[in-house]
This record gives C-alpha cells, sequence and structure tokens, in this order.
C-alpha cells in the first residue's frame, strides 16, 4: 500500500481519564505486535470507546501499513520509554525503518486501554550549541503567554557577536506541532536559518511552538490565533524590547502555514515589524492542499488502484464535513480551525500589511506548488514586493533532485546557503 500523507502526518487522537494495573510497556508492544501481526480488529479491541470511534480497525490499517511505503522495511523496535502526564500513563516505543526512525507515542487509561495513539518522527537529539569560534552566539529566549495562554513558549535567541542593536526575524513555524527548530527527520531548517543569517550580522528568535510545547491546552475547540498568531505577536514585542535588537528593524519569517499566516500576524502586531519574508508559504486554501498532496503522494509510482482513490475519496469526505460543520474534526484538529484557518486571504493580508515582502519558492516543492507561487507573483505587484525561485530545493529550502516525496525528509541535508544570504541580503536593504 503506497502512503496517505497529510499536512499533518499523524493518528492523534482523544484522552480520558487515568489509575493503573497492568505493566504500560507490556501493554503497548501488544498493540504494537497486533499491528505488525495484521490483527486490526485485535489491536482495536484494546481501545477506549473514544478510540474505537475516531479508528475503526479499518483506518488503523491504513495508517499502520503506509509507514514502510514511506520509511522502507522494518527493523527491530527500540526500548519503552514510559512516563505519566496529568495522570496519563504515556509509552514511548522508537520505530526502526530502513530510510529512518519514527516512534509510537501510546496513551494508556484508567481501564488500560488505549486513549490515544500517535506514531511520528523521532525525536531529534538536542542540537549542539556553536563552536566556540563561531561567530554567532546563542541565548534562551522566553515568549511571553499571549491570549488565552497560560505559559510562556521556550525559544532561543541567535546573535551575531559584536556590539548591537541588530536587525532581526522572529521564525514561525508550518502546521502541526513543531519545535523550535522545525525538526523534521535529521533536518533542523529553523537551526539552520538562525545560525547562517546570525552569521551575516542578523539575530533571529525561534521557539517551540504552543501545539508542541503545551499539546494538553489543544484537547478541545482552538482557534489559529491560539495555536499561531498570538505567540508570534508576543515573539515580536518580545524581540523588540530586546537591548540587542534594533527596534525599528524586527521582521518575521513565516514558512508554509506560517507564511499563510504572516499578513495576519503582522497586522496584529501593531507597527512592531518591518518586514515579511515567505518562504513555502500557501496561497490557496488548506484543506485544497491536503487533498491534492495526498494525490500527488499515491501517484508518485503513476498509478492511482481502487483502494488509493478509496482513500482519496474518504479523504474528501471528511474535508467537506469539516468545511461544513464546525463541531467535525480532521486529523484530531476541529472543523472550526479549519474553516478559519480557510477564511484567510494570505496575499490580501500580505499587501494590506503596507510592508515589503520576500516571497522565496522551491521548485521541487510537492506541499506548496508552483500554482501557489504564480499566485503570489499576480497578486503582490510593485516595488515592495520580491521574489526569488530555487529550482533544486524542496518546502524545507534543502535542495535534492527528482520529484520530491516524504522518502527525502529523511534524508539529512541542510537549507540552501543562497537562499539564506538572500534573506540576509533584502533585509540589510530595508536599513
Amino acid at each position: 500500500m503506497k502512503a496517505l500523507s497529510g499536512w499533518i502526518t499523524a493518528a492523534l487522537l482523544s484522552l480520558a481519564s487515568s489509575a493503573h494495573a497492568a505493566e504500560p510497556a507490556a501493554l503497548a508492544t501488544q498493540l504494537l505486535d497486533r499491528l505488525d501481526a495484521g490483527q486490526y480488529a485485535a489491536a482495536e479491541a484494546d481501545f477506549s470507546p473514544q478510540m474505537k470511534a475516531a479508528v475503526p480497525a479499518e483506518k488503523l490499517k491504513s495508517v499502520w501499513e503506509s509507514l514502510p511505503a514511506q520509511m522502507g522495511p522494518a527493523g527491530p523496535r527500540g526500548s519503552a520509554v514510559t512516563s505519566e502526564a496529568d495522570g496519563f500513563r504515556i509509552v514511548v516505543i522508537p520505530l526502526h525503518y530502513a530510510n529512518g526512525g519514527l516512534q509510537a507515542r501510546i496513551v494508556l487509561d484508567q481501564d488500560d486501554k488505549v486513549a490515544g495513539f500517535l506514531v511520528q518522527p523521532a525525536a531529534a537529539a538536542p542540537a549542539p550549541p556553536p563552536a566556540a569560534d563561531a561567530s554567532v552566539i546563542e541565548q534562551d529566549f522566553s515568549v511571553p503567554a499571549s491570549g488565552s495562554a497560560s505559559a510562556p513558549l521556550p525559544g532561543t535567541l541567535t546573535l551575531p557577536k559584536g556590539k548591537g542593536p541588530f536587525p532581526a526575524i522572529v521564525l514561525v513555524h508550518g502546521s502541526g506541532p513543531q519545535d523550535r527548530d522545525e525538526t523534521i527527520g535529521p533536518n533542523r531548517p529553523f537551526l539552520d536559518i538562525a545560525r547562517g543569517l546570525a552569521a551575516q550580522g542578523i539575530a533571529v528568535l525561534r521557539y517551540e511552538k504552543r501545539s508542541h510545547a503545551r499539546p494538553q491546552d489543544f484537547k478541545g475547540s482552538f482557534s489559529v490565533d491560539d495555536e499561531t498568531t498570538n505567540d508570534a505577536v508576543a515573539a515580536v514585542s518580545a524581540l523588540a524590547g530586546n537591548a540587542n535588537i534594533d527596534p525599528r528593524h524586527v521582521y518575521l519569517l513565516g514558512h508554509s502555514q506560517g507564511g499563510l499566516l504572516a499578513g495576519r500576524i503582522a497586522k496584529a502586531a501593531n507597527g512592531k515589524l518591518a518586514g515579511l519574508v515567505l518562504l513555502a508559504a500557501p496561497a490557496r486554501p488548506i484543506l485544497d492542499l491536503l487533498a491534492e498532496q495526498n494525490r500527488y503522494m499515491l501517484g508518485l509510482d503513476g498509478t492511482i488502484s481502487a483502494e488509493d482513490q478509496a482513500q482519496l475519496t474518504a479523504l474528501d469526505a471528511a474535508i467537506a464535513n469539516v468545511r461544513g460543520n464546525p463541531e467535525a474534526r480532521l486529523m484530531d484538529v476541529p472543523g472550526r480551525f479549519w474553516q478559519q484557518l480557510e477564511a484567510v486571504d494570505p496575499i490580501a493580508d500580505a499587501r494590506d500589511s503596507t510592508l515589503p515582502v520576500l516571497v522565496l519558492q522551491g521548485g521541487r516543492d510537492f506541499q506548496v506548488i508552483d500554482t501557489d507561487w504564480q499566485l503570489w507573483n499576480k497578486g503582490l505587484q510593485g516595488e515592495r514586493y520580491r521574489f526569488r525561485h530555487y529550482p533544486a530545493l524542496n518546502h524545507l529550502g534543502i535542495a535534492g533532485e527528482g520529484k520530491g516525496s516524504l522518502e527525502e525528509y529523511a534524508r539529512p541535508g541542510h537549507v540552501d546557503p543562497a537562499l539564506i544570504s538572500d534573506i540576509a541580503l533584502w533585509i540589510k536593504a530595508q536599513r
């Protein structure tokens, strides 16, 4: 079976309440053993009622059997690590495949039932600090809580060595839970951009996305502002108030969904931004891109089988459902969120910001494609807009060859230095 990819690649389901009985690692291992054996009905029998409703055996089969198609043949699993949070037992088991690593995160309730199941990229080791002789330094930086948020977010400020104040830029993540480096497999595009720009005299703030740092805050209904906008505005404001930073020259780089929301963030920032950088930014509704991405991935071998088409038809139905019902959920994200995100007009928002804008696009990006690039070029015309296209780059700004695919994200690479230099030159030109 070919992989069914999505804007967010995971199956994250609801949680319940707790106290315990059986050994959690043994229960989690039993679940994975049943999945490996193709015993999907037996695996479903271990689910809580909410899980059974959200992920019946058929859907579980589709998700599990898609993994080798994306990652290559499975190898031995790693050792289970067990923890507790909010009374739940959480077991994380590394999954080794020929083309990279994933991890299974299994949440158990008080009845020893599986109340949450997520397959996600393996957690990356912390990035090594800059070398002692590097031209940059890094400091911890806290992004204050904003809006309805109850806690600040941890971040990192990367500074050029020397005397400031420096121009600076805030990095805003793409969709889904993301760490401060926007880690995807062995790749850390935000780390590359931060250190690359700081080496050219520009300070960079990157921070943990709230849905990554505080997933417990996203169990019910939430808005795009709760997930992204409010924290980005708080980051801009806090950075502008830092003694090392020139407050007249604070910029924002939005990657993917972060680029789609950049104009919205600029409006909420109340004049604190000096310009926007849009990297691989969608110009169309996110749910249109979600359907498009899945059709692309399922058709990479040149065919769409009957089973593939059934998956696409089911996805189309789920998209139609969340578009019409704010209480429906897609990938465990409420319809109200999707509807709000689809109401965003990124091109109009960028124009209305009245800020200079730099638009960057990779030619091998299969998530945000040439259609979006052409819409940005058509929609933003005038002296305050600049465009850079990189034929060899993928959605992460990393060079490669051939058709883009999910497997490419599992191979180590670095953001293209030319792209980073273009951002630095554009920021310096604004001064």
